[in-house]
């Protein structure tokens, strides 16, 4: 259990808590009692009361040999949570104060933060290569087991602790008059992923034609996206045609199961629906045939593919030039869907208050913080959308 203390009496004081820890690839998560060490200057301690799954977690979860798999290891990145206290040089929020921590920083100070053509802060950059395994600013780690040794981060956040400590530059304030519920802390990765990819990134018109390869929350969200952009048809591609039934609540209108379509590719097959191709084309897997597949199937002349999913280390998209140069299609990338959290999560929150925006139907299973590797049962096996861990004792 953790040692629960408020009033600012563990203010520069280590803490000593539970955290779901990852000791080695593919192993379940092992809850143990960690220590939590007090935040440096530029960061917060949080005091985390819901988090979820995303499959970039399982992914990171599974790596064996590649220099992101560092273990142990606190995973965890979609998150909400409560300030328990404030390192020096804090100005932005206050003990108590309700946060969502993002793995994608917003320093406000530098070129690209200052930007409207950028969410990737060059000050504290996102840093894939290792996936962040230290606190950004001092490369040291807040966490160690109870025998002295260093616990690893994972993408600025690691929520799978009772408390964990973030760089505020990876931290956005909730307004205090927003009810905190479960569902908020999607926020932090994979919805506001796939609807900033639609209404940012790609700034879907009205009457728009969209595909979604990959139906999973991202593409769920990005199909919540186009809804809100007007779009006229949604086709869903996935490999699981129960999917559609899911997807019809955010806005799908089509489905293409890609397993079963036939001598025809999901591509060939979307061209004919659409009459030559899908103005915009999302990949939300992480599988390079499907962002060719995509680009295949986005409709010349303007067609644009955003690509979303988290491939596997290493993996090469091939496209002809020739098909670059003369079909006039874009092909680009999204972190965090083109989104910049501090600025745009308070807008998506309020939009969710106003019944706009779906969060809540995405939540499809919830388990205590002790069950937490059903939750990766759950998302393996396909049977969880998302699934929210409630913490205890909160």
């Amino acid at each position: 259990m953790a040692d629960k203390v408020t009033g600012g009496s563990s203010r520069g004081k280590s803490i000593r808590c539970r955290a779901a820890v990852c000791r080695r690839p593919s192993e379940p998560l092992v809850i143990e009692e960690i220590i939590v060490a007090p935040p440096m200057p530029h960061e917060v301690r949080i005091r985390i009361i819901y988090t979820s799954l995303c499959h970039s977690d399982v992914l990171f979860w599974k790596i064996e040999d590649y220099a992101a798999a560092m273990f142990p290891r606190i995973l965890g990145h979609e998150a909400i949570g409560v300030v328990e206290s404030l390192g020096e040089d804090v100005n932005e929020v206050s003990e108590g104060d309700t946060v969502i921590p993002t793995f994608v920083s917003e320093c406000g100070e530098c070129r690209d933060c200052k930007s409207p053509k950028s969410n990737l802060c060059s000050k504290l950059p996102f840093k894939s290569s290792r996936v962040a395994p230290f606190m950004p600013r001092y490369e040291t780690s807040r966490f160690t087991d109870l025998n002295g040794e260093a616990i690893y981060h994972f993408l600025s956040v690691s929520s799978f602790s009772e408390y964990t400590v973030v760089d505020i530059a990876h931290v956005t304030k909730i307004d205090s008059g927003i009810p905190l519920t479960k569902a908020a802390g999607l926020l932090g990765c994979g919805i506001s992923t796939g609807v900033g990819a639609a209404c940012r990134t790609a700034n879907i018109e009205p009457g728009s034609t969209v595909a979604i390869f990959g139906l999973g929350s991202v593409g769920l969200a990005v199909a919540e996206g186009a809804r809100l952009c007007g779009a006229t048809r949604i086709i869903g591609v996935d490999v699981n045609k129960d999917k559609f039934e899911v997807g019809k609540k955010f806005g799908l209108t089509d489905f293409v199961e890609s397993a079963n379509s036939g001598s025809k590719s999901a591509s060939e097959v979307i061209i004919e629906m659409t009459d030559g191709g899908a103005d915009y084309c999302f990949e939300c897997v992480g599988m390079a045939s499907l962002v060719q597949e995509a680009y295949a199937c986005c409709r010349k002349g303007w067609g644009e593919t955003i690509v979303l999913g988290v491939d596997k280390p290493g993996s090469q998209v091939s496209i002809p030039s020739k098909d670059i140069l003369t079909t006039g299609k874009s092909l680009i990338g999204a972190v965090f869907g083109g989104l910049k959290p501090k600025s745009d999560i308070p807008i998506l929150l309020n939009r969710y208050i106003n019944k706009e925006l779906q969060l809540d139907e995405f939540v499809t299973h919830e388990v205590t913080f002790e069950d937490i590797n059903k939750a990766f049962d759950l998302l393996i096996e396909g049977k969880s959308l998302k699934c929210v861990i409630c913490m205890d004792d909160q």
